[in-house]
């Protein structure tokens, strides 16, 4: 399995490789990554849960949503290399951070927001 060092190197390199660098500001990143998860929700929008799971049955259906998550994945790597932030670390401290919001004794099953939670276990 590759590191996400490994993988913001690979794509720093075929960014560096087209001289792309000088369009790619923290704003102009932000903006294309919204662009990709539209288009990534375009694949979900109208359909049940379902529905999608049987598109993702088809393999080129399935190779569409993978292009466009991968598209995603993509232009956080470099807003996050641009910003000088280790998406690795960053996503480990915020998992730690989740585990003491979360506490598996007061979420295990449920959906509520850790504020709502916090309330709920004052009430008892």
């Amino acid at each position: 399995m590759f590191s996400i060092k490994y993988i913001t190197q690979k794509i720093v390199k075929f960014r560096d490789e087209r001289d792309w660098k000088k369009y790619h500001t923290p704003k102009n990143l932000a903006i294309s990554l919204i662009i990709e998860i539209g288009e990534l929700f375009e694949h979900f929008q109208w359909k049940t849960d379902d529905e999608i799971l049987q598109d993702v049955k088809n393999p080129e259906k399935k190779e569409q949503i993978a292009d466009e998550l991968a598209d995603v994945a993509i232009y956080t790597f470099l807003l996050a290399n641009e910003l000088g932030i280790d998406l690795e670390d960053a996503i480990l401290r915020k998992l730690e951070k989740n585990k003491r919001k979360y506490p598996v004794e007061l979420v295990k099953g449920k959906f509520m927001k850790y504020t709502e939670l916090r309330e709920n276990e004052y009430r008892g």
